[in-house]
């Protein structure tokens, strides 16, 4: 995961026509629902922006080895189909771990076009756990508070505060979910669908998921294959690295988009006087980091929250002009308050993230067996850090909880699968939070599969986002089951949507679907 992928440019390109035949039964209408099935009853619940959103709620067991044992809540929303044409429920999912899915599902239902969501039931849900499910964990409010030790662990002192708090961290979890942890999974999650499935009334499901929520799309599609009728994956985790690999490889891909919002900061110096070299805006950036890591900015905003404030323009460039407002004023007018509004909005913490990063760290730690020896992290994270500085150790000390967690470990799921209808991935050359060599992996193990890849592009979550021709794959797709089919690594290329300019209006850069998209996003995986 580590290499970078090579440039897509003998990929084949996918004309009009070019598709796989579907089996009928795949593309076939399904039969309506039942007004309320399995006892769900669905209750209006819409906003502002999705205003035919309705709500329900679905008693599961905790453990589903033990079905008349504890029971948990889950919470789900639904926007209704409206179509004579029904192609039954579309499961929706935003990621994380950890990531709340009531509302996405109304961003899904607006974003596709109208035709096509109407022939949908489009089914948001909060996994166990997450959100206005019950219990909602939250092992520990304020673990984000400011101002945190310095991430890079340059003293034994430092390297000692970074360690308490992982480890308090994960004993307070072990403290107050004692006997929740151990079904905090993957695979609960996926066998929690399927007990969503069977209260929908359908025999099968259509399944769409980003990033995390690619490989919780990829285990259901495992354990319940016949259940999978149509399957959607977004910016795809590698599934042979949960989640300790994929984690070290997040951090290479991430210090190249850092990188790339330097080299973006070059090309525009004349609003941003930080110079044309991105290296010595690069050695700016770092001597920011410094002076923080000595006198945070507005009391809030040190070492370690500079990162946390920068890390998202990692998963989406629509962020960067207002990254690199902020650090323009810092550097030329010595001005900080930029740089705590950045924090503020991109890197701070509330109750739903502390809710959120408390399920990330309970899936991942359960999911797979991480290094018990701190000396393995040690040796791998400066391993890291020597050459992609920007992220190492932050996301080392995100995922250390792993070290030291409560529970035993499962086996990580090989989601090997040649039992699916035609599915279709979708991946960006340049994603960071899951780096491109996870798509081609992902394609490889699932058969029938179609990549279709965004060359150039390095936002995390691009359909649905701005990208006609991605969105284009996704709108046939869903209409009918057909897949593009190419020749080579790829079987469909498009061109990557445009950088961000500087900002000249922030309500027109706040606005767009990429922007809303990453605003539902789940956390970093």
């Amino acid at each position: 995961m580590r290499k970078r992928a090579a440039v897509l440019c003998g990929a084949a390109v996918v004309v009009a026509g070019t598709f796989t035949a579907v089996p009928a039964d795949a593309s076939a209408p399904q039969s309506a629902p039942p007004a309320s099935a399995a006892g769900l009853t669905w209750k209006k619940c819409g906003t502002a922006d999705y205003p035919t959103l309705q709500c329900a709620s679905l008693k599961v067991p905790l453990d589903h080895a033990n079905p008349r044992g504890q029971q948990i809540t889950l919470a789900l929303s639904r926007v209704p189909h409206t179509a004579k044409k029904y192609q039954g429920p579309l499961l929706v999912n935003p990621g994380g771990p950890g990531g709340s899915g009531l509302t996405f599902a109304g961003f899904i239902a607006s974003g596709l076009p109208k035709a096509v969501a109407a022939q949908y039931d489009v089914i948001g849900f909060d996994p166990r756990g997450v959100g206005a499910s019950k219990p909602a964990l939250n092992c520990k409010p304020g673990y984000f508070n400011p101002v945190r030790p310095d991430s890079v662990p340059s003293t034994p002192a430092i390297e000692k505060a970074n360690l308490e708090r992982a480890k308090s961290f994960a004993a307070a979890c072990g403290r107050k979910y004692a006997s929740v942890l151990p079904y905090i999974d993957t695979i609960s999650a996926v066998q929690d669908m399927d007990s969503i499935r069977r209260a929908l009334g359908a025999k099968r499901i259509n399944y769409f998921g980003y990033s995390y929520g690619t490989y919780l799309g990829a285990v259901y599609a495992k354990l319940f294959p016949h259940q999978v009728r149509r399957l959607v994956l977004d910016s795809i985790v590698d599934p042979t690295g949960v989640w300790y690999d994929d984690n070290l490889g997040q951090d290479y891909a991430f210090n190249d988009r850092h990188r790339a919002l330097m080299a973006w900061i070059a090309k525009y110096d004349a609003t941003y006087k930080l110079g044309t070299d991105p290296e010595k805006i690069e050695a700016k950036w770092y001597a920011m980091r410094a002076a923080l890591a000595k006198k945070p900015a507005g009391g809030k905003v040190g070492a370690s929250e500079l990162e946390d404030t920068y890390i998202p323009g990692g998963y989406y460039n629509g962020y960067w002009p207002y990254l690199a407002e902020a650090f323009a004023a810092y550097v030329n007018s010595k001005n900080a308050d930029p740089l705590v509004e950045a924090y503020e909005n991109f890197g701070a913490v509330d109750a739903s993230g502390d809710n959120g990063y408390s399920i990330y760290a309970s899936v991942q730690c359960r999911d797979a067996s991480w290094p018990r020896d701190w000396r393995q992290w040690q040796k791998d994270n400066w391993a890291v850090y020597e050459k992609a500085p920007f992220m190492a150790w932050s996301n080392a000390w995100y995922n250390a909880p792993c070290a030291f967690w409560p529970t035993g470990s499962l086996k990580p799921v090989n989601i090997a699968n040649g039992k699916l209808p035609p599915t279709l991935l979708f991946q960006a050359t340049n994603d960071a939070a899951t780096p491109y060599e996870g798509g081609v992996t992902v394609h490889r193990l699932l058969a029938g599969s179609s990549l279709v890849v965004e060359e150039g592009g390095g936002n995390h979550g691009i359909t649905l986002s701005g990208s006609t021709c991605l969105d284009k794959y996704l709108a046939t797709y869903l209409t009918d089951g057909k897949v593009p089919r190419g020749g080579g690594e790829a079987d469909a290329v498009c061109k990557a949507l445009p950088d961000p300019k500087p900002l000249t209006a922030k309500a027109a850069s706040t606005s767009s679907r990429g922007a809303a998209l990453h605003r539902l996003l789940g956390a970093r995986s």
